[in-house]
């Protein structure tokens, strides 16, 4: 039987950090870092990191939604980031590294603004949720060496999260209490 694919595009921060979480799960057929939601066609990590291009630091997740539907990549996706941060994510400050959800259906729309409600709701925060929820755009990949950092890179990567402070948000955050 074939699996089906769809596609989802999360942007919470330094891609590096957001691969992991959703790699190498039953139903993900891949991962891949890039940028989106900017204005320059064919951006290079050079121009992103400038913040001048309008793109954001995103993955692209293609799933079976069968296997993993959207509401679980939600689920996974809000306990990595900072969603009342407006700047950037933890170090990582700027528009390029700002949080969003890029809706390709309007399925993946209301799921995505059911589950920004319920993040608001839930009282964990006392500043307002500002993770956007945007219509998908067209994505870039980025340059090889960002691709599965984590694996190549392992080392660094778990340096770049504890330094970062993303780790301990998490920590502090979204484990239950």
């Amino acid at each position: 039987m074939l699996s089906k694919k769809e596609v989802a595009t999360f942007a919470g921060g330094c891609f590096w950090c957001m691969v992991k979480p959703f790699d190498e799960l039953p139903g993900i057929h891949g991962i891949v870092s890039g940028y989106t939601g900017g204005h320059v066609e064919n951006p290079t990590y050079e121009q992103i990191k400038t913040g001048e291009t309008g793109h954001r630091e995103a993955v692209q997740i293609t799933y079976d939604p069968d296997v993993f539907p959207y509401q679980k990549l939600l689920d996974l996706y809000w306990p990595q980031i900072d969603p009342t941060d407006d700047e950037g994510q933890f170090i990582d400050r700027g528009s390029q590294y700002r949080t969003a959800i890029f809706y390709h259906t309007e399925e993946q729309k209301e799921l995505a603004e059911k589950s920004r409600q319920k993040v608001e709701e839930s009282g964990r925060f006392n500043k307002p949720i500002v993770t956007e929820i945007l219509p998908a755009s067209d994505f870039y990949m980025a340059e090889e060496y960002h691709q599965d950092f984590y694996k190549k890179n392992p080392k660094a990567y778990k340096e770049e999260r504890v330094t970062s402070g993303r780790d301990k948000f998490i920590n502090e955050n979204w484990k239950d209490r």
